[in-house]
């Protein structure tokens, strides 16, 4: 790797001028540590973070697929496995605010600062302004990161650039780069962008659902911060398989299955090693509890979750339909993903689930017209609803993806209203609040089911809700839908539509 990646001669850094001038004259630079504080390496849990980071950008990984096996594979627990997980949930997740920080104090722009190098620099910005981590050892110890991972010149880079980082706090610098965007007076979504570390176009997205939902626009910048916060880990007790005080924690806001833990390991908890409860947010369960007490006429013995992957939902659903002495199919497209849903299941009994299978989900309604009493859709969709737990999703979305999904969505809704019996309940649930994902496809769902002679009437998912949950919920009275919100009900940004075939 040449140091002349490194090389910081923009007119902004006068630090990279003397490296530079040093060079040009043939002069060695000093380093300003001494030789005995210069490291040759880190800490695991830096490396770690540095690692999923890597895997993140060079292979599509998620994160929370990379880590955990990561830190068991390295034997990293307890307070430095919390470190690791901090240090690179938190970088990922403020990833645009730290790239406007890092490119003002290289002086330089982002796409000449090699990759690697970049996710150094983001580390130690994440340590110097987003944790509990003194200075010197932010700086220090990532410099000792690079050193042993992309070189001597590099590590100098990387002194050179987080000492100009540590040299402001946050909030000068959440100052300087909110000046930088430059937003119009009547337009600060710009600001709001970076400063918040969202794509833009995910932020005016964000602030269309809140107010085609019902909701103020002035809650825009409380949305963002929720996104960017750690969501405390929670559980859900599988009706029927598992013990309230096995599970410990507080109970849950909206949803009477749930159990949120202080800390500590969730794997670590019996029932969730054998499958009895699982680690599931409690907008997620809410849903999955409202399909099962919508109100319905005639039988009620044979559900389907028609994209079960990987499988939190169904196991939920099965609980529930056994205290029925009904039944569940459970149906995913993607192999790998069945098998998810087969572990998922793996506590329940064997009369509650019919099937577990591999299939298209937008030929069921075909294949089955009529078959099912209940039926759970939970579609594929960009997630910008549950960035807080998948923090790498912010950066990977475009908005061309919108198109694919919502027409995907269109079809997996038609075929579950066709598969659904008359009388037969239908739940509509993405993770993402957009419009477009959400009340936009269910108008078109409808649309085309008509055209089909299919009879669909709504169901008051707000009214269910209200009462499925132990304490009140702030939803709009003007709708009989629900949205949730991270910044509102501590939930990911669920989306919930229940809907009646009538004929």
């Amino acid at each position: 790797m040449s140091d002349d990646r490194f090389s910081a001669d923009d007119r902004r850094n006068p630090e990279g001028r003397q490296r530079g001038a040093a060079r040009a004259e043939g002069r060695t630079e000093r380093s300003t540590q001494a030789p005995g504080e210069r490291r040759r390496g880190t800490d695991p849990a830096r490396t770690v973070a540095f690692d999923v980071l890597r895997a993140v950008a060079e292979s599509d990984s998620y994160a929370n697929l990379v880590l955990p096996p990561l830190l068991r594979e390295r034997a990293i627990r307890g307070r430095d496995a919390g470190f690791a997980t901090e240090l690179a949930y938190g970088t990922l997740r403020l990833r645009g605010r730290y790239d406007a920080i890092i490119e003002q104090a290289a002086g330089r722009a982002l796409d000449r600062i090699d990759p690697p190098v970049l996710d150094l620099l983001r580390l130690g910005s994440h340590q110097l302004l987003g944790m509990r981590v003194p200075p010197h050892a932010a700086v220090s110890e990532t410099v000792g990161l690079a050193r042993q991972r992309a070189g001597a010149g590099a590590a100098q880079f990387v002194n050179a650039v987080l000492r100009a980082v540590g040299r402001s706090t946050l909030d000068e610098w959440l100052t300087v780069i909110g000046d930088g965007a430059d937003p119009s007076e009547d337009d600060p979504i710009a600001r709001l962008a970076v400063v918040e570390s969202h794509p833009e176009w995910v932020v005016r997205g964000l602030r269309e659902s809140l107010v085609g939902n019902g909701r103020s626009a002035d809650e825009l910048e409380a949305l963002l911060v929720a996104d960017n916060a750690a969501p405390r880990v929670t559980l859900v007790a599988r009706p029927g398989l598992v013990d309230d005080d096995e599970l410990g924690g507080t109970p849950g806001v909206v949803a009477p299955t749930a159990h949120i833990l202080d800390g500590g390991d969730p794997a670590a908890v019996g029932a969730i090693r054998d499958g009895r409860a699982g680690v599931q947010d409690e907008g997620s369960q809410l849903v999955a509890l409202a399909l099962a007490a919508a109100p319905m006429d005639g039988p009620d013995e044979r559900w389907l979750d028609l994209c079960a992957g990987p499988g939190g939902k169904a196991a939920l659903l099965a609980a529930l339909v056994d205290e029925r002495g009904g039944r569940l199919v459970a149906n995913e497209v993607q192999p790998h993903r069945t098998r998810l849903v087969e572990q998922a299941l793996r506590a329940l009994p064997a009369d509650a689930i019919e099937d577990v299978r591999t299939g298209d989900g937008r030929r069921v309604g075909t294949d089955e017209p009529g078959a099912y009493d209940r039926v759970m859709v939970d579609a594929p969709c960009t997630g910008l609803g549950a960035l807080r737990r998948r923090p790498e999703s912010r950066w990977r979305r475009h908005p061309t993806d919108l198109a694919a999904l919502s027409g995907l969505q269109r079809e997996l809704l038609g075929s579950a209203l066709a598969a659904v019996r008359p009388g037969g309940v239908v739940a509509y649930v993405t993770c993402s609040p957009h419009l477009a994902e959400t009340q936009l496809v269910v108008k078109d769902a409808l649309r085309a089911a008509a055209k089909a002679g299919i009879g669909v009437e709504p169901i008051d998912a707000r009214a269910v809700v209200t009462g499925i949950a132990p304490q009140p919920v702030d939803l709009p009275g003007n709708r009989t839908d629900v949205q949730l919100w991270p910044h509102v009900h501590g939930t990911d940004a669920m989306h919930l539509t229940l809907l009646r075939r009538t004929s």
